[in-house]
């Protein structure tokens, strides 16, 4: 099936907005991705008993391939069930969209307590923000990813990683720190530049 072909399937089950993600394009939902559209293959997202579900079909992650590494994510391909125009895929998609609709509200009415508790970070990197005058989740997200790494520079030295303003990135934005795009990457390298020359001498 065409990237087309595919589309106009996904929209039989709702409404969707689309953006550049893992090489190809997301489907949104009310903010929330369901899908995953690769040349001609459809992803769609797994999670609870859907993961076994489509293991059972054998149906295969997507692995998403970046410069110097690869990212499996979950995200399964049932392209060849939509060929077969399979009724259980239909169920099944329809889950899926309902699911990821209701984690992402749910996600965004339960701020987690702890910065540990945010995606990517753990015990070493909240203390290494704290330390760093940042010392909740609110202040962290208000702050967002660039402030809050030129302050653990400020703190801890310049020669912090990179990794750890992707980390903090996705945090915000409740994804793995790997996904973060190169687009996004550039943006946030430039707020950091930007924010260093403000600062005064």
């Amino acid at each position: 099936m065409t990237e087309e072909m595919l589309l106009d399937y996904m929209a039989n089950f709702t409404k969707f907005r689309t953006r550049s993600m893992f090489g190809g394009i997301g489907l949104f939902n009310e903010g929330a991705m369901f899908a995953a559209l690769t040349g001609s293959k459809l992803y769609i997202r797994g999670g609870g008993d859907l993961d076994k579900l489509l293991d059972d079909m054998n149906c295969c992650k997507l692995v998403h391939v970046k410069k110097q590494s690869t990212v499996t994510v979950n995200y399964y391909d049932v392209t060849k069930y939509i060929e077969s125009d399979s009724a259980d895929i239909k169920r099944i998609i329809a889950r899926s969209i309902h699911q990821s609709v209701c984690q992402r509200a749910a996600r965004k009415t339960s701020t987690p307590l702890r910065l540990r508790d945010l995606p990517n970070m753990r015990l070493t990197l909240e203390r290494m923000v704290k330390k760093s005058g940042v010392k909740d989740v609110d202040t962290f997200m208000n702050l967002g990813a660039s402030v809050v790494y030129c302050k653990v520079c400020d703190t801890y030295g310049s020669s912090i990683d990179r990794d750890v303003l992707w980390k903090f990135a996705g945090a915000i934005e409740g994804v793995h720190w790997k996904l973060i795009q190169e687009p996004q990457k550039r943006e946030l390298l430039k707020q950091c530049r930007e924010i260093n020359e403000l600062e005064p001498v």
